[in-house]
C-alpha cells in the first residue's frame, strides 16, 4: 500500500541520527515507498475551516552524512494525507495544544493521526498513570504542603515531580530528615499553586528505570532499562543514565495488558511506558523515544512494526 504520510516534527537536520526515533519511522515508511512530507509545528494553520499546511517533499535516508533531503514545500490540506505522525518534542506548552486542534481538523477530514490529537491533551504523562492504580507505588498528586509532608511521613523516602517535566527535569528524592523539604515543596508547587506528584521511592531504580515500546497496545517484546550514574537517583539517558536492552518480564507485560485496551480506546497508537521494578512510573504519549536502541540490540525494526499497525489501522476503517 503506498501512502501519504506527513510528519510534524523539530527541525530534521538537528536531529541526532543514532538515535532519533522519528527518523526510524521515516526510514520505515520509506522502506515501503510512503511519499514522505516534512512539517514543523508553525507550519500548521487554518484557512476558511480547514486544515492546512506548509508541507515539504521528504526522503530519508540510513546514511548519517546525509539522512535527509527536501524538496520544494506545497501547501496542501493536511486531510489529504492518509496518515500523520505528531512527533514535536515537547514542551508541551499552548502551541502544542494549538497543533492538536490543527491535526483533530484533519483527522475530521479523514487523516489519522498518530497519536489522536484529543489523547495528546487528555493524557497528562505522569497523571495518566492514576488511571491503572492496580500498577502503579503509592501516589500522590497535590499542591498541597500539609498533605506532601503526610505523604513523606508515611513512606519516608519519595520523589516529587512536576505534572509537566521531561528528560528528568526538577526530580527530587526526599527522605523524612531532609532539611530541605519545605522549599522544595514550595519552589515545586510555586508557593500551593501548582499540583505536583509524589511517589513512595522505589529502590529498584537501581537497576534500571526502563521503557517498554507498545504498538496499538501490544508491547515491543524487549526494553531499555535506564541505568542510572552512581550517586544519581534519575535514570534518564539525558541525566547520563545508562541504556541496556533486554526482554521484558512476566510482571511487565501484565501491566502492558493492564492498561492496552485504554490506549487502544483512546487511539494511542505508538506509546512508551516507563517502568520501575514492579510498578508504572509513566505513560508517554506525545514523542516516545529509544526505538533506535532496540532495533540495534536485537536486530529488529520498530518502525516497520508501527508502520503495519498504520496501515492496519486505516484498512479497518
Amino acid at each position: 500500500m503506498k501512502l501519504q504520510l506527513g510528519v510534524v516534527m523539530d527541525p530534521i537536520g538537528s536531529i541526532n541520527y543514532k538515535k532519533d526515533s522519528t527518523l526510524a519511522m521515516l526510514l520505515a515508511a520509506g522502506e515501503r515507498d510512503y511519499s514522505l512530507f516534512f512539517m514543523e509545528q508553525a507550519d500548521l494553520f487554518v484557512a476558511d475551516g480547514r486544515a492546512m499546511a506548509s508541507m515539504t517533499p521528504l526522503q530519508v535516508f540510513a546514511d548519517p552524512q546525509r539522512w535527509y533531503e527536501k524538496g520544494d514545500p506545497v501547501v496542501r490540506p493536511l486531510g489529504e494525507l492518509d496518515a500523520v505522525l505528531m512527533r514535536k518534542d515537547p514542551p508541551f506548552d499552548m502551541d502544542y495544544i494549538y497543533s492538536t486542534y490543527i491535526l483533530e481538523l484533519a483527522e475530521a477530514e479523514g487523516s489519522l493521526i498518530v497519536n489522536r490529537p484529543q489523547s495528546l491533551r487528555d493524557c497528562n504523562e505522569k497523571l495518566f498513570i492514576t488511571r491503572f492504580p492496580q500498577c502503579i507505588p503509592p501516589t500522590l498528586v497535590s499542591c498541597q504542603k500539609a498533605q506532601i509532608r503526610d505523604f513523606l511521613a508515611q513512606h519516608r523516602d519519595i520523589i516529587l515531580k512536576p505534572l509537566d517535566s521531561m528528560g528528568g527535569t526538577s526530580i527530587f528524592r526526599v527522605q523524612q530528615d531532609d532539611p530541605n523539604i519545605n522549599v522544595i515543596i514550595e519552589t515545586l508547587t510555586a508557593n500551593g499553586r501548582r499540583m505536583i506528584m509524589a511517589q513512595r521511592y522505589i529502590p529498584e531504580i537501581k537497576a534500571g528505570d526502563k521503557r517498554i515500546l507498545l504498538i496499538d497496545g501490544d508491547p515491543v517484546p524487549y526494553t531499555l532499562a535506564r541505568i542510572p550514574t552512581k550517586g544519581e537517583t534519575r535514570a534518564n539517558l539525558a541525566t547520563g543514565g545508562e541504556g541496556v536492552a533486554m526482554e521484558i518480564t512476566a510482571r511487565e507485560r501484565w501491566i502492558c495488558e493492564q492498561i492496552a485496551p485504554t490506549l487502544r480506546d483512546k487511539g494511542l497508537l505508538f506509546v512508551g511506558i516507563d517502568v520501575i521494578g514492579d510498578y508504572l512510573t509513566e505513560i508517554n504519549v506525545t514523542s516516545p523515544t529509544c526505538i533506535r536502541e532496540l532495533d540495534k540490540a536485537y536486530h529488529i525494526n520498530i518502525g516497520a512494526t508501527l508502520m503495519e499497525a498504520i496501515e492496519a489501522t486505516l484498512q479497518g476503517r
